[in-house]
């Protein structure tokens, strides 16, 4: 991979995706993932894990990884809730919203000053969710065709689950959608507001960060889209030939962290 017009200069920041990056599935860590992250500490090298998932708040992401073998903390992890509280308490400081999600998406609207309310919303918000019902998807509808601002966590349309594919964010979503007749706004990738937001987090910027990613259209698309180095990782969804497939390149192709372990400082060394 030609990587001209990229150089190694410190210091690095990194925003990696989780589920295909550092873990395989629900239950396993890529090998050599804690080891990267690991490095990444060693260098004092500041880093977020980010994840269009919504369902879960970091302290629940944290045990979670924690159980598999991988130590992130808190303050190391973004998720799509998290971001799209941070765009509602900027567009609509101490707003309301009526949500169809889980508590990953209401506790990061609480802490943003957001009350979550059915009574005239200023926006309804959907996210993540596994218990969802008729009855709360026909209250998001009305409430919509009344006057509510229409925005989702993510666009994913399905997801894994222990037992094959189940459906995400953006199938629910499209049921609102063609009853409504109303599109929602997607805060998630591969909208790059979500990296950008996160790297706003991280106080750094973003000539000096790169994204680590298993997926060009959303991964590599939204941290070019803001300005970042992309980095696709074939431990994922993608595969040699994947990159070819689109008009756009990441800066570097590579088949795991691991191949980033030694020189994460230098990322970019022939």
């Amino acid at each position: 991979m030609d990587h001209a017009g990229v150089t190694d200069t410190a210091p690095w920041t990194y925003l990696m995706d989780l589920n295909g990056v550092l873990m395989s599935d629900e239950q396993h860590v890529v090998p050599g993932a804690q080891a990267f992250l690991s490095a990444l500490r060693l260098h004092e090298i500041p880093f977020l894990v980010f994840t269009n998932d919504s369902a879960r708040t970091p302290r629940d992401l944290r045990a979670r990884l924690n159980d598999c073998g991988l130590d992130v903390p808190e303050s190391s992890i973004w998720t799509s809730a998290m971001a799209t509280a941070k765009f509602l308490s900027k567009q609509r400081p101490g707003g309301s919203a009526y949500t169809v999600g889980e508590t990953g998406l209401t506790t990061a609207l609480a802490d943003a000053g957001y009350v979550l309310t059915d009574h005239d919303p200023d926006y309804v918000v959907i996210g993540e969710t596994r218990s969802y019902s008729f009855a709360s998807i026909t209250t998001a509808i009305r409430l919509i065709e009344g006057g509510a601002r229409f925005l989702a966590t993510n666009p994913d349309e399905k997801g894994p689950g222990a037992e094959g594919s189940r459906p995400a964010t953006g199938a629910v979503t499209a049921l609102i959608e063609r009853a409504t007749g109303r599109p929602p706004y997607y805060v998630g990738k591969p909208n790059p507001l979500m990296l950008r937001s996160a790297l706003r987090a991280l106080g750094a910027h973003a000539a000096h960060t790169i994204v680590l990613g298993d997926r060009m259209d959303t991964d590599v698309r939204s941290g070019m889209e803001a300005g970042m180095h992309t980095v696709l990782v074939l431990s994922g969804l993608s595969d040699e030939n994947t990159a070819a497939q689109h008009p756009y390149q990441p800066d570097r192709v590579i088949n795991s962290v691991t191949e980033l372990t030694e020189h994460v400082d230098a990322p970019f060394r022939p």
